[in-house]
């Protein structure tokens, strides 16, 4: 019994800020399903579910993480100091902003109890995350496209922010994070291909490369209502990371799992919403086609993912020292 009980305060040290990424994920499908009643006709209640699920993930996951903080807060310390880790704690805002979305259409006090806070915090967390880098020298190999997830937040924050924020203020982070994903990209590609490979267990966050620019299209849209030819070409580069990493699925399929793979779910997410907004603007049948291709793709990823996340707990080896 005392073994076992230190183990499980051990547990909760090593509770990892990358947990996060599950609530992308999850926010991500529950966006997707409720644009899927929306434009396509699904069932309503698959949104409603979805949404209570995430924000209970939200809750659970965010009362673990302070508890840590109380118990261990020299760890958390060390994950925030850490190359590769500080990417993730943008997680938190991110999700943050993510359930501001999935509240908007409906409980618009509840979603502007989520996005002001997100919005602040990712403001910050953007600044010392930036800082950080330019104040400590970084590895090449730590470079990966976790680094896009704190860029990412800058370009989600217009998406639940009209009616909340100034068109200003909106533009402001959709600038921001626009011009820091092409400048990472150009470092990232640059590692990758002249460098060496990514470790094992951030292949899974090669997906991330489909964010940028799927979020940057509907943010766009949502700030200016039009498809237009900066539209055009933020979706298709989102399509075109969509095609590439569906072209290297053998580096994916054989993959041990880590907690990184919630990485695959958040961008096909994004992508399949993506794809509907395109076609419900534009009605073209090898969009509708796409958008339930990224639908099925996108909960049959998650459904493994998910199940693999279970298995993996019941099984302890989740939350524990690397």
């Amino acid at each position: 019994m005392e073994e076992s009980s230190v183990c499980e305060k051990n547990r909760l040290k090593f509770f990892p800020i990358m947990m996060y990424a599950i609530v992308m994920g999850m926010s991500g499908l529950t966006i997707m399903y409720q644009k899927a009643a929306i434009w396509l006709d699904f069932p309503v209640q698959i949104g409603i579910v979805l949404m209570y699920v995430t924000t209970a993930i939200f809750f659970a996951v965010s009362f673990i993480y302070i508890t840590k903080y109380f118990k261990y807060s020299m760890a958390i310390k060390k994950e925030f100091a850490h190359p590769v880790r500080i990417n993730f704690f943008a997680a938190i805002s991110i999700s943050m902003l993510m359930l501001a979305i999935i509240y908007k259409e409906h409980y618009a006090t509840i979603s502007a109890c989520f996005w002001y806070p997100g919005a602040i915090l990712h403001f910050y967390l953007t600044m010392h995350t930036i800082s950080f880098w330019i104040n400590h020298n970084q590895e090449l190999d730590h470079s990966n496209p976790a680094w896009f997830i704190p860029v990412v937040g800058n370009v989600l924050v217009p998406v639940a922010g009209v009616g909340f924020a100034s068109h200003g203020l909106l533009m402001y982070f959709f600038s921001v994070g626009i011009f820091f994903w092409i400048i990472l990209f150009a470092i990232l590609l640059n590692r990758i291909i002249f460098h060496h490979q990514l470790a094992i267990k951030f292949m899974p966050t090669l997906f991330i490369l489909i964010a940028p620019p799927a979020v940057g299209f509907i943010a766009y849209f949502k700030i200016f209502g039009v498809i237009d030819t900066f539209a055009m070409i933020l979706f298709n580069l989102a399509l075109f990371f969509t095609l590439l990493v569906a072209f290297m699925y053998k580096n994916f399929i054989k993959l041990k799992f880590f907690i990184s793979w919630w990485a695959f779910v958040f961008p096909l997410a994004a992508m399949a919403i993506s794809s509907m907004l395109m076609y419900h603007k534009t009605n073209d049948l090898l969009l509708l086609a796409l958008s339930y291709v990224m639908l099925s793709v996108t909960t049959m990823v998650i459904a493994v993912v998910a199940y693999q996340t279970i298995i993996h707990m019941n099984k302890a080896e989740i939350c524990i020292q690397e």
